[in-house]
Order: structure tokens, then sequence, then C-alpha cells
């Protein structure tokens, strides 16, 4: 049974809205190409990493909250074949400086820090854009491709200069998820002279039961493996669904930190979720020091920090497949 036949029917793909995106994308491809002219780095990239369920959504949706950086959204990733087309678009219908007598300013621009399994809901909330990823990577039955073969057979060049161009017109450093590439650190950082890589990191008894209820939303089950198809799926796919969430969230930190091993300090930050709950606005400035570190962004660029003073953290054991006993045994 395939991906699409094992998902609740809230998760269900729109086969209508597919065919509708892919045609209007494929028709855009060449006014995107034009657009391709400005694709010098001039901004930083901010790339998230870590596990599922780790906290990213919350993380990426507090930082496009902040304004320092733009960001994919649910109406930008429409045109994930052609997206310096719709962030002209997404410009025009929503940007403040383009609003002649209110006639166009219909958009939801709040983010309200809720989603569901990482979907959120606004037209200028933060979109995960793995549509548009997935058009520069090869992968297939995995999410993962050995180094050499990566640089051979995926378009990282053209991913590069989508995303250079993206930020230019936003005129901002661009932050996005880029959990599909958890195990492929090094040849994505190649690819930037100003790229900043933020691994979130959760307890993981807790994130470890934020996964299994995950599966069970997407799903139904806890049986089902959801996420990106890491290098160790094959051995872990079949185990018991406790052993198999504990491993696969074992292995992409594992991977990370190898990934994060090589990047001198400023091109990296480790953010824990429980910390980051309570005093976000360190971690802003952790983020915009780097920033102007690396040259990305200038001092007079960084806005002041406007965000919210703290989150409420979700750890509380809500299971009922396993104890946290049970959890803790299995790290």
């Amino acid at each position: 049974m395939s991906d699409q036949e094992n998902r609740a029917k809230q998760f269900l793909r729109v086969s209508e809205l597919e065919n509708l995106l892919t045609e209007l994308n494929s028709n855009l491809a060449g006014a995107n190409e034009r657009y391709l002219e400005n694709a010098q780095e001039r901004f930083s990239k901010i790339f998230v990493m870590g596990p599922l369920r780790s906290g990213t959504t919350l993380f990426t949706q507090w930082l496009a909250n902040t304004g320092l950086a733009a960001y994919p959204t649910n109406m930008l990733s429409r045109f994930f074949g052609a997206p310096l087309v719709g962030a002209k678009i997404q410009q025009l219908l929503t940007d403040p400086r383009y609003n002649f007598r209110n006639e166009i300013m219909d958009f939801n621009s709040d983010i309200n820090f809720s989603s569901d399994n990482g979907k959120t809901k606004g037209a200028l909330a933060p979109n995960e854009f793995w549509y548009f990823w997935r058009r520069f990577l090869p992968f297939d039955e995995m999410d993962y491709m050995p180094a050499d073969e990566l640089r051979q057979k995926a378009n990282l060049a053209g991913f590069r200069d989508e995303l250079n161009a993206l930020a230019n017109i936003f005129e901002k450093p661009f932050a996005m998820k880029a959990m599909i590439m958890n195990q492929n650190i090094p040849e994505l950082a190649e690819q930037f002279d100003k790229p900043l890589f933020i691994w979130i990191r959760r307890d993981p008894i807790f994130n470890i039961q934020s996964a299994l209820e995950a599966r069970k939303r997407q799903y139904g089950d806890i049986n089902t493996w959801y996420s990106f198809k890491i290098k160790e799926y094959p051995h872990l796919k079949d185990l018991n669904p406790l052993e198999s969430v504990a491993g696969q969230i074992a292995a992409i930190n594992r991977s990370v930190e190898q990934g994060f091993s090589a990047l001198p300090d400023h091109k990296k930050l480790v953010v824990r979720y429980e910390d980051f709950c309570q005093r976000p606005e360190h971690y802003y400035n952790e983020i915009t020091r780097r920033l102007v570190e690396q040259g990305g962004l200038s001092a007079e660029q960084v806005p002041t920090y406007s965000g919210k003073a703290s989150f409420s953290n979700t750890n509380l054991w809500r299971l009922q497949e396993y104890s946290i006993e049970e959890a803790a045994s299995a790290l």
C-alpha cells in the first residue's frame, strides 16, 4: 500500500490540486528562468535541521514572525516549480507597498504558532516547501544519497541559484526547514558562503512520544513509518514502533552532529527545544550575531526583537501505547 493510501483522510493529497499546480508551474518555468539573472549570494540562508517532531515547526513560525528573514509561505509553496515568479506574485498581493486603496489585502498574515504534523494555516504562514526541494534532489526510495553520488546526480547549483534569487527578491536572509538533508549537510553547506545551520534538539523521550503521535495522526496507527526515509530506514522500518522511532531520532541526531562537526561556529547554532521555549530572545540574538558576522546581514538591518517572551513546553507524557519508562529504556 502506498503512502497516499495509508494516510488518514485529512492528510490525503487532493489530485485535482496536484494536477493544477503541476500544469501552472510547468507553464511558468520560462518566466522563472528570467529571474535567475539576480542569483548572486547577497544574504544568508538559514537551514533548520533536526529530527521530526523536535520543535522545528514552532521554531520556523517564531523566526518568521520576528521579521528577520523571508521564508517559504503557504502561498509561495503553490509555486514550487517557479518560486521566483511566485515571490513576485506574493509581493504584489500581500506587500503593503503595493496595496492600492486596500483592493487586495485579504490574506491572513498572522502566525498563530499552531500546526498539524508540520502543516500550518494562512497564506503567509511558513510552509515546509518539500516539493521545491525535491525538484533538485534525485531521491527515490530513500531520502539520502552518499556524498559523491548526490553531487553527481543532484542539481545543487540550480537549488543554490534559485534560493539566492529568492532571498534577493525579498531583500532578506531566507530561512527554511532543511531536514530532508539532515544526512547530507556537508553537500548543502558547500553551496553557500553564508549559510547558518540551526539544529533543533529535544529531550529524546518526548521527541519519541511526539513522533509516535504523528504516526497515529497521519496514518491512524503507530506502526507506519512517518517522515523522511533515512539511510537507516531498511533496518529500522520493521522494528516495533517504539524501537523504530527511537532509532530514527537517534540516527538523525548522529548525522546532524557529524555534519555540524565540520562547520565553523559562525555557520551553526544548536537550539535546545526546552531552552528555546523559555528564552527565545536569547536565540534571536545568537542568530543575528552570526548573520552579521558572516556578512549575510548588516547590523542596521537587524529588527529590534518584538517576539514572544516564552512558549509553553509540551513535554508531558500522553502516550497510551507505551509508558515513559519504556520510552527511556529504548534510548
